[in-house]
């Protein structure tokens, strides 16, 4: 009999093991604004920590650019997701994710941006220019800094260079008068190339991006991530994994809190135009 018991309890045990060991990580899908390798750097910190504070293995993911990454989005690719508003709009509604946390005390503000030393001083002077952003669907760098200079009948050529760091890096070295961009991008660019720019104009703002997770996804590991970005937050010893990613901390949201977003009325992913 005794012997019975510790044959079947070794063979749970190994059960046990092997799928701790097989189990297929969450993926930590984060919007394509930097160059991956950046990325990466920046965001492994956070997804270390909540691996080690939930007890659930956890991997960074992102994609080329931010067509690829919303096409990712759109077959439910990952498991948690950092997305812009506009993005998390959308696949709410046609992919169910659903909103986890997002950055406290902070709004997104779209930014046009210029080289320091260039004579522009006004949004009416890039009247007929090429302008730079990141991609059609990037919400407060494109969709909002665009609608706003049409609403002011300023016309302007639009060329997508894929992500925030090329805006910044293509209006430095002068191959377009001015782009959009966000400042929490800007404010982690290389200081080479931010020091050689000047913002010169902002939005209002709006709630900003969201983590969100999958509809498939448990509630209990749904909490016990919640729970390990609200201990990050308020662990100050641990402020450095923030910064690195250019926040300040973590709220808990819901699904309601992007209805600035939706009142906008923008169409689609394919023509997000106000």
């Amino acid at each position: 009999m005794g012997s019975s018991i510790h044959r079947i309890v070794i063979t749970l045990c190994f059960v046990f093991s092997t799928f701790s060991v097989n189990a297929k990580p969450l993926t930590f899908g984060v919007v394509p604004q930097q160059s991956a390798k950046k990325m990466a750097e920046n965001w492994q910190p956070l997804i270390d920590y909540l691996s080690t504070y939930t007890g659930l293995s956890i991997e960074f993911k992102t994609a080329k650019d931010i067509p690829t990454f919303e096409a990712n989005l759109a077959k439910g690719a990952y498991d948690i997701a950092y997305m812009n508003p506009y993005h998390f709009v959308v696949f709410n509604e046609t992919a169910g994710y659903r909103a986890l946390a997002h950055q406290r005390n902070k709004k997104i503000q779209g930014l046009i941006v210029v080289e320091k030393d260039s004579p522009i001083q006004s949004l009416s002077e890039l009247s007929g220019t090429e302008i730079a952003f990141p991609a059609p669907a990037a919400f407060a760098a494109t969709i909002i800094t665009s609608a706003y200079l049409r609403k002011n009948n300023i016309a302007f050529i639009p060329r997508y260079v894929n992500s925030h760091d090329s805006v910044y890096l293509a209006v430095q070295r002068k191959f377009f008068k001015a782009g959009g961009g966000i400042l929490r991008t800007l404010n982690v660019a290389p200081d080479e190339v931010r020091s050689d720019l000047r913002v010169l104009w902002k939005s209002q703002g709006y709630t900003p991006h969201p983590i969100a997770t999958s509809p498939n996804m448990a509630q209990g590991d749904r909490q016990a991530i919640l729970n390990g970005l609200m201990a990050l937050s308020n662990d100050t010893s641990k402020s450095s994994v923030l910064k690195r990613i250019g926040l300040s901390g973590f709220i808990a949201s819901n699904d309601s809190d992007w209805d600035d977003v939706r009142a906008l009325g923008i169409a689609s992913l394919s023509r997000p135009h106000l």
